[in-house]
C-alpha cells in the first residue's frame, strides 16, 4: 500500500510541474487524415485556376481536398456550404467571400469548433479568418484607374462594370479607380451597373450603357465578365464603330478577354494570379492544421497589366 502511495504522490508531483513547463506540442496530423475545402464565389472560369493550383497543391501534400462551388452569388448559399463543411468536421477552409458581412458569425464558429479558415481572392477582413491570400484590390483599381486616364489623356466619361454589388473585392477595386481619377478633374464616372458575374447580363448592361451614354469614352471592367462582354458587344454591326474610340480596360486574362485585346476591344487587362491563390490557400491551411505557422500573414499575389505589347510574354 505504501509503494502505491509513493507512486500516486510521484504522478502528482510531475502532473503538478507540467503546467509551469507548458503544454506538450499538439502533434502533426497525417496528411492522409487532414482534409482541406476550397471555396470560390461561384462557377466562372477565373476560380477554375484556382481550383487547379489549389488540387495539385493538395495531392502534393498528400492531403484529401473539396472544391465546393456555390449555385449562386448570394451570401447565405456560402453560409450553408460552410455550415456544412462544419457538420462533416474538415480541418481547413479557403473560401472567396461573396458578401463579408453574411459569413462572419458561420466563420467565427468554424474557428471556434478548431476549423482552420483563411480568405483567398475576396476577402471578410472582420471576420475571424486568420488571414488573407489574393490581390491588393485597392492597388489593382487604382493601377487600373491610372491606365485608363493615360489611354484617355486625363479627359472624358467613364462607366464601371463590376459583378456582384456586395463583393468586397470588386468595391476595393472601384475604390482604387475612383482614388486614380480623382486626380483628372476632366474625367467623369457616370455610371457604375452591377452584372452578378453573368455574362448575358453583362452584354445587356454594355448595350444599355453605350445607348445611354453616347459620349462615353471608356469602360471599366472590375470583374472577369468585363472583359468578354464588352468585345462581344463591339464586335456587332450596331457597336462597331465603338471599337478603339472607347478604351476598355478588364480584369483576368480569359481567352475571351485575350482575344478580346488581339482584336483590338480591349486596351489592357489587369491579370491576378489564381493559381498561386489556390496553391498558397491550401499550403497555408495544411501549415495551421499542423501548427507550424503561428502568425499568420495576409499575402498580396499580385497583378500584372497586360496590352497587346506584352500578351505573349507575361507570366501568372
Amino acid at each position: 500500500m505504501t509503494k502505491v502511495l509513493n507512486i500516486s504522490l510521484s504522478l502528482a508531483a510531475v502532473l503538478a510541474i507540467l503546467p509551469i513547463c507548458g503544454a506538450p506540442a499538439a502533434f502533426a496530423k497525417d496528411a492522409k487524415d487532414i482534409t482541406i475545402a476550397v471555396v470560390p464565389k461561384v462557377a466562372v472560369p477565373f476560380f477554375d485556376d484556382c481550383n487547379k493550383g489549389a488540387s495539385e497543391e493538395s495531392k502534393a501534400l498528400g492531403v484529401n481536398y473539396q472544391w465546393v462551388v456555390p449555385q449562386n452569388t448570394q451570401g447565405s448559399t456560402q453560409v450553408k456550404i460552410l455550415e456544412d463543411l462544419m457538420s462533416k468536421k474538415v480541418d481547413g477552409i479557403a473560401i472567396s467571400v461573396n458578401e463579408p458581412k453574411s459569413v462572419e458569425a458561420v466563420i467565427k464558429k468554424a474557428v471556434a469548433s478548431g476549423i482552420k479558415v483563411l480568405t483567398f481572392d475576396s476577402d471578410s477582413a472582420k471576420s475571424a479568418r486568420s488571414m488573407y491570400i489574393g490581390t491588393n484590390n485597392e492597388s489593382a483599381g487604382a493601377t487600373m484607374g491610372e491606365s485608363m486616364a493615360k489611354a484617355l489623356d486625363g479627359k472624358g466619361e467613364v462607366a464601371i462594370v463590376t459583378g456582384q454589388l456586395g463583393a468586397s473585392n470588386l468595391n476595393e477595386r472601384i475604390t482604387g479607380i475612383k482614388k486614380a481619377l480623382a486626380k483628372y478633374p476632366d474625367m467623369k464616372i457616370v455610371a457604375t451597373e452591377g452584372t452578378d458575374d453573368d455574362l448575358a447580363k453583362a452584354v445587356s448592361v454594355d448595350e444599355a450603357l453605350l445607348r445611354g451614354h453616347p459620349g462615353l469614352k471608356g469602360i471599366f471592367g472590375v470583374s472577369q465578365v468585363g472583359g468578354p462582354s464588352v468585345a462581344k458587344v463591339m464586335d456587332t454591326k450596331e457597336f462597331g464603330s465603338k471599337k478603339g474610340t472607347v478604351k476598355v480596360f478588364a480584369f483576368d486574362d480569359l481567352p475571351d478577354t485575350v482575344k478580346g485585346v488581339k482584336d483590338g476591344f480591349i486596351q489592357g487587362i489587369m491579370v491576378q494570379r489564381p493559381v498561386t491563390m489556390g496553391k498558397l490557400a491550401v499550403e497555408n491551411l495544411v501549415n495551421q492544421v499542423n501548427g507550424t505557422e503561428k502568425d499568420p500573414a495576409n499575402i498580396d499575389t499580385g497583378v500584372t497589366v497586360v496590352n497587346a505589347a506584352n500578351l505573349d510574354g507575361y507570366t501568372k
